[in-house]
């Protein structure tokens, strides 16, 4: 097997061919004057490839459309999404809208897809191939546990999400909860954990990703006001759009964790030996 990593995972492509015990194919990314992308892999020989690109852009898409293409005489392509943007696009809300997140599922040609913690799970049935998405807790478990907090409390930031935060904390042995809001009037909102008391205890918020950071700044500012001793923040994709991280800390983060289907200076967490054991699997 050979692994392509494109230009959004280059990181992460290298670590998954690491934990296979095999060395990354070399690509070359380029632009021509007029902006279009040029992508080219830089090894002749025809096998069964895994390509590795997440599709945080526009032109993150192309680039994985034209491998994928390059690789048209490989037996076998896999292909691995670790972020898929558009996946929260899936579904119509107003008429003339498209289902963006099936859209760009159906552009994807290839024999097995494999996303992380997609935002969406009925988005893996927009493909024209088997699909399958890789959950990534356990992985951020560990190394929250590593972190030797004082009585660490993981927390949903809603009762929605709390699964991930269950499924965090399911192998490490620690507690887990969620946040639920509660308006007094128009203008004053508490949050606080539904079951669990936070005082002197650390608190991790997880979600699936972290975009603006705005609802999570919010909530750092109130569980801090009562009693909760450090609050970190954990997601699978760390999005941190624009002054995102900023805003976060200046709310009270501890820190931020995350894994690198995004790669971002806060990508403590590798998501390459969840990848490695997948494609070991088929």
């Amino acid at each position: 097997m050979k692994i392509i990593g494109g230009p959004a995972s280059q990181a992460l492509s290298s670590r998954v061919a690491r934990e296979l015990n095999i060395d990354p194919s070399v690509c070359d990314y380029t632009r021509f004057p007029d902006g279009e992308l040029y992508s080219r892999i830089l090894d002749e020989d025809v096998d069964e490839v895994t390509i590795i690109q997440s599709t945080i852009t526009d032109s993150d898409l192309i680039a994985l459309l034209q491998l994928i293409d390059a690789c048209e005489d490989s037996p076998v392509i896999n292909v691995v999404i670790p972020y898929m943007g558009y996946a929260r696009q899936d579904k119509k809300f107003k008429t003339g809208e498209p289902i963006s997140a099936r859209a760009i599922a159906r552009t994807v040609n290839a024999d097995r897809i494999f996303t992380v913690n997609i935002h969406e799970s009925s988005v893996l049935n927009y493909f024209n191939a088997d699909a399958f998405d890789l959950d990534a807790s356990r992985l951020i478990g560990y190394h929250i546990r590593s972190l030797n907090l004082s009585n660490p409390l993981i927390v949903s930031p809603d009762k929605g999400a709390i699964s991930l935060a269950e499924n965090t904390a399911a192998d490490v042995g620690l507690e887990f909860d969620y946040l639920e809001k509660t308006r007094h009037s128009g203008d004053t909102v508490s949050i606080k954990a539904k079951n669990v008391d936070v005082m002197d205890r650390d608190i991790i918020i997880i979600d699936d990703m972290i975009a603006t950071g705005g609802t999570m700044a919010e909530s750092i500012k109130l569980l801090k006001s009562q009693g909760a001793k450090d609050v970190y923040l954990a997601c699978v994709h760390p999005v941190l759009a624009r002054n995102a991280v900023l805003r976060l800390f200046n709310a009270g983060v501890k820190d931020i964790i995350a894994t690198d289907t995004i790669e971002k200076a806060q990508s403590c967490v590798s998501v390459a030996p969840l990848i490695a054991n997948a494609l070991r699997s088929i």
